[in-house]
Formats: structure tokens, C-alpha cells, sequence
């Protein structure tokens, strides 16, 4: 939100600026300035647009990951949990073998928890750098649009 807000104050503080042109305000001057700002607005806009749909995406993955994490960790705690009771229910001769048995369960069970972690975690991670990109083309386009329309008044002030 605070950025959208720099944004915007930016925007206003270089349009008051590009409108006190030092040269005689003609109508076309005039209606070329008024184009622009019309033009900036709207591209400052769109970009606002971008990044709160970007946020929005980066949060949503976030959750979700952080779901699946839990998600894993219960079903390994669950399956660990399974492991020993089985062998604590072992008959006394079979105990040591049954307990080996249950430690290996668990084991695995920790490891597919934690691969799971990674894996949602490089979802984020890929989520995030998309986002990045996207807010980064809209930046990029805003500036085009910005430059365009300078140009523009230039051309109008210039006939």
C-alpha cells in the first residue's frame, strides 16, 4: 500500500512539474498535457493493479505451503506414532527387531515431511520470482507510457 501511495504522489508531484512548462501554454500544449496525464494515470493504475494481484498470488502460495507443511508433519507424527505402537505391542523376543523396524518408519516419515517442506517451499520461491518479473514489466511499461507522452508534449509545443 505504501507503495502504491509513492506512486501516486510521484506521479502527481512529476505531473505539476510537467505541466509548468516553461513555454507559453498553447491549446494544443494544453491538450497534449491533458492526454498525458489522462495517459499516466491510467498506467500507473494498471501498474498498482499488477502488484496487488502479485502480492495477492505470492500470499496465497505462501498459505498453501504452509498448509501442506503442517499437513506433512501430522501425517508423519501419525505414521511414527503408528510405528512404535506396533512394536511396542511386539512379542518380548521380537521387541528389538519391531523397535528397528518402528526407528526406520519414522525415519522415512521424517524425510518425506521434510521433502515436502522443500518442495513447497521452492513453490513459493517460484511463485515469488514470477511475481517479481510481473511487477517489474509493469514498471517498465508505466515508464514507456511515461516517456511516450513526454514526447508527445514535446511535439505538441514544438508545432
Amino acid at each position: 500500500m505504501n507503495k502504491l501511495l509513492a506512486t501516486l504522489i510521484a506521479t502527481l508531484v512529476a505531473g505539476a512539474a510537467f505541466a509548468q512548462a516553461s513555454a507559453p501554454a498553447t491549446p494544443a500544449v494544453m491538450k497534449a498535457e491533458a492526454k498525458a496525464d489522462k495517459a499516466v494515470a491510467a498506467a500507473v493504475k494498471s501498474e498498482a493493479k499488477v502488484d496487488a494481484k502479485a502480492d495477492a498470488k505470492v500470499e496465497k502460495a505462501e498459505v498453501k505451503a504452509a498448509e501442506e507443511k503442517t499437513k506433512a508433519v501430522n501425517k508423519s507424527a501419525n505414521t511414527k506414532a503408528k510405528a512404535n505402537s506396533k512394536a511396542a505391542k511386539a512379542d518380548p523376543e521380537d521387541k528389538a527387531k519391531a523397535m528397528t523396524k518402528a526407528e526406520k518408519v519414522g525415519a522415512n516419515a521424517e524425510a518425506k515431511a521434510d521433502k515436502t517442506a522443500i518442495k513447497a517451499d521452492a513453490k513459493v520461491d517460484t511463485v515469488k520470482s514470477n511475481a517479481a518479473a510481473d511487477k517489474g514489466v509493469a514498471k517498465v511499461e508505466t515508464n514507456a507510457v511515461k516517456a511516450d507522452v513526454k514526447a508527445d508534449v514535446k511535439a505538441a509545443g514544438s508545432k
